[in-house]
């Protein structure tokens, strides 16, 4: 979505990620260097009090990144992204992220917007709150 021009209460998404699966887990577990039992153990994780297996809660910002640099395209940079973790993701969850611009300023011919954003599950649940800014250019 590169060249578009942003305005306060903009809406960004939504992406929607298929339900999240064990295997997923497992994979991501690999991939990160996570390999804390909670995320891929059912018993452990019920152990520890969870109720079940709950995914990383990286895999859950890295959807809302992906949100981001979907909407930024090529030709933009992410400059700052942060996020706080509310809840929590199970699999079989199909999550949602989404955002919505607060405000935009011109800077060295290229637009900066800063967001806030969130996932949340099929229930409505939001599990990922955050902040981001991103610079495009504009037409």
């Amino acid at each position: 979505m590169t060249n578009k021009r942003w305005q306060a209460g903009d809406t960004i998404g939504p992406l929607v990620k298929p339900a999240v699966s064990k295997t997923q887990l497992v994979m991501y577990s690999g991939a990160s260097g996570d390999y804390n039992p909670i995320h891929t153990v059912e018993e452990f994780a019920q152990q520890a009090g969870l109720g079940g297996v709950i995914a990383h809660g990286m895999l859950t910002m890295a959807f809302v990144g992906q949100l981001l640099t979907d909407t930024i395209g090529t030709e933009g940079d992410l400059l700052k992204f942060g996020v706080r973790f509310t809840g929590m993701v199970r699999p079989g969850d199909v999550i949602t992220c989404e955002g919505r611009v607060q405000h935009t300023r011109m800077e060295g011919g290229r637009q900066v917007v800063t967001c806030e954003v969130w996932a949340a599950t099929q229930k409505g649940e939001k599990v990922v709150v955050g902040q981001a800014e991103f610079a495009c250019p504009v037409e």
